[in-house]
C-alpha cells in the first residue's frame, strides 16, 4: 500500500554520490545550498522496482543481460495502457539513456554542415549533441505571453525553407517551460516537416507526467505518415526515478530508420543493457502505475503550495504551473535585478541551488528553475529562504 508519507519523510542523500546533493561544490562552488535543480526526485523508487533489484542482488550473478520478452512486453504494454500508444517489439532500440539517443540520431541523420532546430529555451544537451557534431544550430525560439508559451510556426517554416535543416528535435512535453503541445499543434508541426521533409526527433521522457491523464499525444499518433518520419524517445527513468540505471528505449515504426539508428548505437558499443536496469524497467512498468498516480498528486500539490505561497508572500516572482513534469518554471523578472544579481543572491544569500535559466536559452534571463520533487518540508524550507531574498 502506498500514502503520502512515501513522499512526505525526506530521504537523506548525502553521502551517496548524488550528483545533486554531493555535487553543489563542484557545479555551484558552495556546500550550503539547498539543491532545486537536477531533474531527478529525492523519493525512492516504486517499491515493486526495489523488490525486484533485491530479488536480483540476491542471485549473486551480474553477467551480460539481455532484453527479454518479458521486457519488452512490459514496454509495449504501459505505452498501450498509458498513452493508447500501440507499438511493436521490433521497434524498441535500446539506449543507455536519451541523451546519447539524440547525440547517434545526429550523427546517423545529418552531415558536418547541415542545420538542426531546436525549440528554445529547451534542455541543455540539446544545444551540445548539435554543435558537438559540427552542424548548424538554429533555433525557433518558443512565444512567450505572461508566462504562456506556444511555438512560432512562422519562423520555423522561414527557417526549413532554407533546405539546410534535416532535422528537428522537440521536446514533447516541455522541459523547462512544462507545455503539453496539443494534438493541433503537433500536427501543425509535423505538417510543415513533411512539407520540407525535415526528421522529427521527439524527447518524449516526461510523457508520463502530465496532469491531465491522456493530455500527451506521442508524435507517432499524428499519423502513419510522421510515425515514419520521426524517432520517439521514451525512458522509465524521470517517470519512476530510475535515472541511475541508465536506460531508455527508442521508438521507431520506420524500419531503414530503425536499422540505421541502431547502426549507430552497435558502432558507439552501446547496444548493451545493465542488468539492474532491465530489472527495474521491467518491474517499473508493469507493477508500478499506482506509485505514479500517487506521486503525481503529491508532487501537483507542492506546486500548487508554491504557487499560493509566492502569489501571497512574493510579488515580484511569477509561478504558473506546468501541464506535465515535477519542475516550475520561475520568472523574476517582476524583481527588477539583473539575472547576475538574480543569480548571485539566490546562490549566496537565499542559499537556494535552481537551474540558472540562461542555460536553456538566451532569452530566458531572468528565470529560474525549480525542481519540486522532493518532500513537502523541503519546499518549505526553500519557500522560507526564498522570502528573505523577495523581502530584501
Amino acid at each position: 500500500m502506498i500514502n503520502q508519507s512515501t513522499f512526505n519523510t525526506p530521504i537523506g542523500r548525502l553521502s551517496t554520490a548524488s550528483e545533486k546533493w554531493d555535487g553543489l561544490e563542484h557545479i555551484f562552488g558552495v556546500t550550503d545550498a539547498l539543491p532545486m535543480w537536477v531533474a531527478d526526485m529525492d523519493f525512492a523508487a516504486p517499491p515493486s522496482v526495489i523488490k525486484a533489484l533485491q530479488t536480483r542482488v540476491e542471485h549473486g550473478v551480474f553477467g551480460y543481460t539481455q532484453r527479454t520478452d518479458a521486457y519488452h512486453a512490459a514496454v509495449i504494454n504501459w505505452m498501450e495502457r498509458r498513452h493508447s500508444w500501440k507499438i511493436q517489439s521490433d521497434w524498441i532500440v535500446f539506449t543507455p539513456g536519451i541523451v546519447p539517443a539524440l547525440s547517434i540520431a545526429v550523427q546517423q541523420f545529418t552531415s558536418p554542415g547541415d542545420a538542426v532546430v531546436i525549440q528554445t529555451p529547451v534542455y541543455p544537451p540539446f544545444y551540445e549533441v548539435v554543435r558537438g557534431q559540427g552542424r548548424e544550430l538554429i533555433t525557433n525560439p518558443l512565444i512567450e505571453k505572461q508566462g504562456q508559451y506556444t511555438m512560432d510556426l512562422e519562423q520555423l517554416e522561414t527557417s526549413l525553407q532554407t533546405g539546410k535543416v534535416k532535422m528537428l528535435i522537440l521536446c514533447s512535453p516541455h522541459n523547462p517551460v512544462g507545455r503539453v503541445w496539443t494534438r493541433e499543434e503537433l500536427e501543425a508541426l509535423a505538417s510543415l516537416c513533411l512539407k520540407y521533409n525535415v526528421l522529427i526527433v521527439s524527447d518524449e521522457i516526461h510523457a508520463d507526467l502530465v496532469y491531465e491523464r491522456g493530455a500527451h499525444t506521442p508524435l507517432s499518433l499524428i499519423s502513419e505518415e510522421i510515425a515514419n518520419h520521426s524517432l520517439i524517445c521514451t525512458a522509465p527513468s524521470k517517470t519512476f526515478n530510475i535515472p541511475g540505471l541508465c536506460t531508455s528505449n527508442i521508438i521507431i515504426a520506420n524500419a531503414e530508420l530503425r536499422e540505421r539508428f541502431a547502426l549507430g548505437v552497435r558502432t558507439m558499443g552501446l547496444s548493451s543493457i545493465s542488468t539492474f536496469g532491465a530489472t527495474a524497467t521491467e518491474a517499473a512498468y508493469d507493477e508500478g502505475e499506482q506509485w505514479l498516480d500517487q506521486c503525481l498528486t503529491y508532487i501537483r500539490g507542492n506546486m500548487e503550495y508554491v504557487q499560493q505561497y509566492v502569489t501571497a508572500h512574493m510579488p515580484g516572482i511569477s509561478v504558473l504551473l506546468p501541464e506535465a513534469t515535477y519542475l516550475l518554471w520561475l520568472d523574476f523578472r517582476g524583481l527588477g535585478m539583473t539575472h547576475a544579481e538574480l543569480t548571485h543572491k539566490l546562490l549566496h544569500e537565499a542559499k537556494l541551488a535552481f537551474n540558472d535559466g540562461t542555460v536553456f536559452g538566451a532569452e530566458s534571463s531572468g528565470f529560474m528553475r525549480m525542481n519540486v520533487a522532493c518532500s513537502r518540508a523541503t519546499i518549505e524550507e526553500a519557500l522560507r529562504r526564498l522570502s528573505v531574498l523577495s523581502n530584501k
